[in-house]
């Protein structure tokens, strides 16, 4: 019997029926096939009679207002603050996994939170962030809640991040990224051993889904690498990815290497020292990518942008804080006027390094419950 919290229970369209009866859910690679009652590896998609249903749809494992640097976003809107929610659940298996509280949940209960779409949208207009961010587990397995959501902050003027491991079909990411404005996709390493291993699951949809992004969508995406000692930080390893986006996506997308810390099943693997960033950094940097950041370490050389034109300091960041800032207001070099790659419009935000939790139900003035069996769209 599938667990109903305040007709969190919401209809989907990604799947088909099997001749055995089953039922298989087509929303990423790993086609759960179903029988009444089960849920797929994701925990949150699961078959309620002859459909695949999402069972968390509108409720929340909470809310925090994050500078857009910390998703991490170095070139779309810099300085402004981005409402972040995530919900429960995950459609891989990492080792690693540093949200594993909520990635990993299986007890509803985790959900504390309730918000309609309209009511987040107007939370986050409220609040003064520009943007709301799906994150923490990945949106691509709760897309209905997060498209309906995207919409309602389409028309109060705020925009959409999807931060993902981009492990989805080809279907259901067409119509999911139609929602969002910008995207970090997390690109957890090169191999296919790795993803096997490592990640339960598959190195070559991620890829496909860097391809859609770049040159069928106007979506600003970066992309980010965490580099775990002694599994995915090799110089072949890096060299061959920063190779490839530069080939096959361009010089222009920023690649962010972030560092690991002994977390869920991995707990005996070292941290990665900061020279493991630096020197990755170099290789995309040699390789062609343009703007190439290092990340959860204190270098602020490595997390500034740099003109490709000139060489100069574009946006100075330390931590998540901006300080130099010598860009226009519509992002060309204030020095020799090459335009640098991202979403920019007029100064940047004032939001620093902030971090400040929200509680939803302080800012909406009823208790929201979803429409049993109906959808919002």
């Amino acid at each position: 019997m599938i667990r109903e919290l305040d007709g969190s229970v919401h209809p989907t369209h990604h799947w088909h029926r099997l001749d055995d009866g089953r039922v298989q859910c087509d929303v990423c690679p790993r086609a759960c096939k179903l029988r009444e009652g089960q849920r797929g590896l994701c925990f949150v998609r699961a078959r309620q009679g002859d459909r695949v249903v999402l069972t968390s749809y509108g409720r929340s494992s909470g809310f925090c207002l994050d500078p857009i640097e910390k998703k991490p976003l170095n070139h779309f809107l810099p300085g402004t603050a981005v409402l972040s929610f995530g919900t429960a659940g995950c459609n891989l298996a990492c080792k690693f996994c540093q949200n594993w509280d909520m990635s990993k949940s299986r007890e509803m209960d985790t959900l504390a939170d309730a918000a309609s779409p309209a009511s987040l949208a107007e939370a986050a207009a409220g609040l003064g962030a520009r943007s709301v961010a799906y994150t923490y587990n990945d949106p691509v397995i709760f897309l209905e809640y997060a498209m309906d959501v995207a919409d309602a902050c389409r028309e109060r003027g705020v925009h959409s991040v999807a931060v993902t491991a981009g492990y989805v079909c080809d279907a259901p990411r067409r119509e999911f990224f139609a929602h969002m404005d910008a995207a970090n996709v997390d690109l957890k390493a090169f191999t296919e051993d790795f993803y096997r291993k490592i990640c339960g699951g598959s190195l070559s949809p991620v890829l496909d889904t860097l391809l859609y992004l770049r040159h069928e969508t106007d979506v600003w995406f970066e992309i980010t690498t965490l580099l775990i000692p002694d599994h995915n930080d090799s110089s072949r390893e890096i060299e061959a990815l920063s190779r490839w986006v530069v080939d096959h996506l361009g010089p222009d997308v920023p690649l962010h290497f972030t560092a690991f810390h002994p977390d869920w099943k991995m707990r005996d693997t070292p941290p990665t020292p900061p020279a493991t960033l630096s020197r990755a950094r170099e290789i995309a940097r040699a390789n062609g990518v343009r703007y190439a950041f290092t990340g959860n370490v204190h270098d602020p050389l490595g997390s500034s942008t740099y003109c490709h034109g000139c060489g100069e300091l574009l946006i100075e960041r330390d931590w998540y804080a901006l300080s130099s800032w010598n860009l226009t207001d519509d992002g060309h070099c204030r020095y020799c006027g090459t335009a640098c790659a991202g979403v920019f419009a007029g100064p940047p935000g004032q939001w620093g390094r902030r971090r400040q939790p929200v509680r939803l139900a302080d800012m909406v003035p009823h208790r929201w419950t979803a429409p049993r069996g109906q959808s919002n769209r």
